[in-house]
């Protein structure tokens, strides 16, 4: 297993934690440079790549009237970009061995915002990368399945660190979890668990789709 991740000293913790069996390489998704020598490295050291998850994004927020072109770029740079330049840098391996891509979504590709134009439409780009991405596959007959992940709002670091930083953090917390239908946030393993199931040969026959776990948010 092989974790990428900008944040150094957090990837390399989590790689210690899972073992020998983890190793860590820093990473910046948006540099197709970086993209290449990461997958070379997979090749040199272990011959094959059979599951990539793509799970790289930042939250800009902002209507149309306020966001600034730059802040909107940056945004697609880093939650649709990076997705492009993993799926096309990594295909190439992949496709020797077929494999499972997994691109993380979000429940906002659905569920629009006034004040989450660049978050939102970055992230409904992504099932739609995912499905021509599935259907490439599908005709090179490569054997390579890609399927997106869409959460609702989990109670991640990123998320605890958004609530604390807000006036009132028990409102704001009480405000995300009833936002989903079931009335409470989610938990990471409840992703987790899903693309534990899309890696495996128990999804054989998934391809091309929008899984949604967001506790009804996208109905």
């Amino acid at each position: 297993m092989i974790i990428t991740d900008h944040n150094a000293e957090a990837g390399a913790a989590t790689a210690a934690e899972l073992g020998e069996k983890a190793e860590f390489l820093e990473q910046n998704v948006t540099n197709p440079d970086r993209w290449s020598e990461i997958i070379a490295h997979v090749e040199g050291e272990y011959g094959r790549l059979d599951v990539l998850v793509n799970n790289a994004a930042v939250t800009v927020f902002g209507s149309i009237a306020d966001v600034s072109y730059e802040d909107f770029k940056r945004c697609y740079t880093v939650d649709v970009d990076s997705i492009f330049l993993g799926c096309k840098t990594a295909l190439p391996l992949m496709s020797k061995t077929g494999g499972s891509i997994i691109n993380l979504s979000s429940a906002a590709a659905i569920n629009a915002s006034a004040d989450l134009i660049a978050y939102n439409s970055a992230k409904a780009a992504i099932p739609m990368l995912t499905k021509s991405i599935a259907l490439y596959c599908a005709r090179e007959k490569n054997r390579v399945r890609v399927n997106a992940v869409l959460p609702g709002t989990i109670m991640t670091p990123n998320v605890r660190s958004v609530i604390d930083g807000t006036p009132n953090p028990a409102e704001t917390e009480e405000s995300f979890a009833l936002a989903q239908p079931v009335g409470h946030m989610g938990e990471p393993d409840d992703i987790a668990h899903l693309i534990v199931y899309l890696a495996s040969d128990e999804s054989k026959f998934a391809t091309g789709a929008a899984f949604a776990v967001d506790g009804g948010l996208s109905i």
